[in-house]
């Protein structure tokens, strides 16, 4: 299963458990908030590692440059674009 597929697993997860997303909203404030949003998908069943996320985060964010600029480096970064943490937990405020 990808990390696309994981991501969306766990959504479905804290969409029925709300006590899930607020935690994974929580780990905003943690010291390593990455790693602990992984800890905490690894103890509800979605096995996410921190590479996996920046890997898929990174990966997203190429391919969507190469669909709209055809694959130039001359564009500039899209705030949180590239960032699959950020853009699952905004998903999640969504939720609410």
């Amino acid at each position: 299963m990808d990390t696309g597929e994981l991501l969306e697993r766990l959504r479905e997860k804290a969409k029925r458990d709300s006590g899930l997303r607020e935690k994974l909203l929580a780990t905003r404030n943690s010291d390593k908030p990455l790693s602990e949003f992984c800890r905490i998908s690894r103890e509800v069943g979605v096995y996410l590692s921190e590479m996996d996320m920046i890997e898929f985060g990174e990966s997203s964010y190429a391919a969507m440059r190469r669909s709209t600029n055809g694959g130039g480096e001359n564009a500039p970064l899209l705030q949180w674009e590239d960032d699959a943490y950020e853009m699952f937990l905004m998903e999640l405020e969504l939720l609410k």
